[in-house]
């Protein structure tokens, strides 16, 4: 990838690992994490519920599609 980009190793690396790490969340931990970002720019549940099962859908492994109360019960518990 270095050779390629003109990245450095180190530069490489950290992509490389970036790109695993965010493939390798789960779902949970996604649900999770998108719905406090939207959060903080003030979007509200019905719309965050919303867009986060279109992403969930547009994934390179897709989720299974989850309701509305199971993202909720992700989130809240």
């Amino acid at each position: 990838m270095a050779a390629t980009t003109g990245l450095s190793e180190a530069e490489a690396a950290r992509v490389v690992e970036d790109v695993v790490a965010f493939l390798s969340e789960t779902v949970e931990d996604y649900v999770r994490r998108r719905h406090a970002e939207l959060k903080t720019y003030g979007a509200k549940n019905p719309e965050i519920f919303a867009q986060l099962r279109a992403e969930l859908a547009a994934r390179v492994v897709a989720a299974p599609e989850l309701t509305e109360r199971q993202l909720r019960r992700i989130v809240y518990g």
